[in-house]
């Protein structure tokens, strides 16, 4: 098939970039969540750009559950809440503590059961197709571009998105029924957040320490 390509004007494509640019700059991760809904649809066209992602030999080793079941939400909570008591109380460096504290992070996930979705992303490791393993190929970098598209069309869809990853997250295959080819990659909160929320005061690294031009 022909590729769809369309050439833009030089200027065009400069204030495409500044735009986009301006608003993912504008993104900032939220951990208070309102309970107001949000229509399904954003989510599933949300997904469908991640379903877009590029990915090793086209094999799109990636699932995603989308959670709004609220006994399903408040279980996953609690088993979450048991692995952070465990991390915040008993097995986190105290560097690892300290580089948290300005983010206000802690054992309490209430985001878990407020925001509207939650979208669990698996890592297909490998499939199955008619009874036979199928290898999968770089399906860590291919879920991980996936979900790096995800979280920008949900942001350019309005909605406050935070990512979390508890560690372990085999609970998540279990609470979700998800075969052994399937691991749990990140999980992703998603809804508005809640009026008046404030967030940490952080900064992002400058052009001149991200870019390295090699002529």
């Amino acid at each position: 098939m022909k590729l769809e390509f369309t050439k833009l004007p030089a200027k065009e494509m400069l204030k495409r970039s500044e735009e986009f640019k301006n608003l993912m700059l504008r993104r900032r991760t939220v951990r208070s969540f309102s309970k107001e809904s949000v229509d399904f649809r954003i989510i599933e066209n949300a997904i469908l750009t991640a379903g877009s992602a590029p990915n090793g030999a086209n094999k799109q080793p990636w699932k995603f559950v989308v959670v709004s079941n609220l006994e399903i939400k408040r279980k996953i909570r609690e088993e979450a809440e048991k692995l952070e008591k465990e991390f915040y109380e008993k097995t986190a460096p105290e560097e690892w503590l300290e580089d948290l504290k300005p983010l206000g992070t802690g054992a309490s996930k209430p985001f878990l059961e407020d925001a509207p979705y939650l979208i669990v992303v698996f890592a297909e490791k490998y499939r199955i197709v008619n009874g036979k393993k199928e290898k999968n190929y770089f399906v860590k970098e291919s879920v991980g571009i996936a979900t790096g598209f995800l979280v920008a069309a949900l942001h350019n869809a309005g909605l406050a998105v935070l990512t979390y990853t508890p560690s372990p997250m085999d609970f998540l295959s279990k609470i979700l029924s998800r075969p052994e080819n399937e691991k749990p990659f990140i999980l992703l909160a998603t809804g508005y957040p809640k009026e008046d929320t404030e967030v940490p005061d952080i900064t992002k690294k400058s052009l001149e320490e991200i870019l390295i031009t090699v002529y």
